[in-house]
């Protein structure tokens, strides 16, 4: 009788250790609205040049539906999960940085911009009436006054980025 509870007892903890054996590693968190997302990405424009990247740097962390990084790209990554990699490529008027509007331009007097950046191209930073940031360039110099196109230096251009995840933290999980 003890030998066929100690082989009862074997095949119970056999059992046991079969199925923690089997159960799979928990899956890790995929990309979803409200997830914190640390994101690896290169920018290129349609000629391939680099316009910008973060590797090798400091990630690009973000919380996905919260429209801290152009929709275009937050749309692309949902579903995605750390480790993975994509190429997505946004359009100006599908979540990109907009068309060109031709009527976006002022004419400021000559001596409200900063003697550097008296220069056509010369990428400048304006602030509106509430202190919000906005990328200027500068397109025409005239006597007195400077023209400023107020587009996006963006607008207008298809996007190409490589982007990696390298980690999500599912929606009202504490902070690592």
């Amino acid at each position: 009788m003890t030998r066929i509870v100690t082989i009862a007892a074997t095949l119970m903890a056999l059992a046991a250790s079969a199925t923690f054996a089997q159960t799979p590693a928990p899956t890790p968190a995929a990309v979803q609205n409200g997830s914190t997302v640390s994101l690896e990405y290169t920018l290129k424009d349609e000629g391939g040049q680099v316009l910008d990247t973060n590797k090798g740097a400091n990630p690009l962390v973000f919380v996905q539906g919260q429209r801290q990084i152009i929709s275009g790209l937050e749309r692309e990554l949902v579903g995605m999960r750390p480790g993975e990699e994509k190429k997505v490529v946004v359009a100006p008027e599908d979540g990109g940085y907009g068309p060109v509007v031709p009527g976006a331009q002022q004419e400021v007097p000559k001596d409200a911009i900063p003697k550097e950046g008296l220069k056509v191209g010369t990428q400048l930073t304006a602030r509106s009436g509430s202190g919000e940031a906005r990328p200027v360039t500068v397109k025409e110099i005239k006597e007195t006054t400077v023209v400023l196109d107020f587009n996006h230096p963006l607008a207008g251009k298809t996007l190409f980025f490589d982007v990696k995840i390298l980690g999500v933290q599912a929606p009202g999980t504490p902070a690592r």
